[in-house]
């Protein structure tokens, strides 16, 4: 998306929640951090004449997404999302869904088994409530600390992913179930079929709600909703 908006001559800044240390490189400015709920974000957006807003935060970003959808009302700036079209469950898989995170927890309670565990990690602490289980943890940036579970295995990666190396991943740990959140597109979709080839089921966490909002699923879509050139974008 932003390497689109470069090449279209589009002013933009791109803006990462900082949950990563080491952020890729963008085709346009960047600036990490929040904004201040959906006052700041309104006032952002007012001060710098940003015109259109393209939201394109991860799937289950709930409060992000919610905080751009008010912040552009109440400042008049027309808003898209561009979000990866969910997984569809495939003839061979066994998903089993639960709503979120709470839901995922809850699930696991039982016998000890090897888990792939990729829900991102702000979330990892709340699985340290079903510490008889081993977790197989693939993060983007090395741990600062302990990471809570008594029996794990950090693999430090950053996507996409190929189907390849996931089967291979999910093999050499002997995992027996994957547990996911449904993000859509196609980085880290291989985990998933790596699973279904594997004849292994798969924990599916169901993606939250959103508001009504103006949905895209690939860049030339959005691209044509902007529509001209000379606007100055929020992305």
């Amino acid at each position: 998306m932003c390497d689109a908006v470069a090449e279209a001559g589009l002013a933009g800044t791109v803006s990462m929640a900082g949950r990563v240390d080491r952020p890729a490189p963008q085709g346009l400015p960047m600036r990490v951090g929040g904004f201040g709920g959906v006052e700041g974000l309104a006032r952002y957006l007012q001060d710098h004449g940003v015109t259109h807003v393209v939201d394109a935060t991860h799937p289950f970003a709930a409060q992000m997404s919610g905080n751009a959808i008010e912040a552009c009302a109440h400042a008049g700036v027309p808003l898209i999302a561009l979000t990866r079209a969910p997984w569809q469950a495939q003839a061979g898989d066994r998903w089993k869904h639960v709503p979120d995170i709470a839901g995922a927890v809850s699930a696991l309670e039982g016998k000890p088994k090897r888990i792939m565990l990729a829900v991102g990690r702000m979330h990892l602490s709340a699985f340290v409530a079903n510490p008889q289980h081993f977790y197989l943890l693939r993060l983007v940036d090395p741990p600062d600390g302990p990471m809570g579970f008594p029996d794990c295995q950090v693999v430090v990666d950053r996507g996409p992913f190929t189907l390849e190396a996931d089967r291979a991943l999910l093999e050499a740990y002997g995992i027996e179930l994957v547990v996911s959140k449904n993000a859509g597109g196609t980085g880290a979709q291989a985990k998933i079929i790596a699973a279904r080839e594997l004849g292994l089921p798969v924990l599916m966490i169901d993606r939250p709600p959103t508001a009504n909002r103006f949905e895209a699923h690939s860049v030339d879509d959005v691209m044509r909703w902007l529509g001209h050139v000379g606007t100055d974008l929020g992305v």
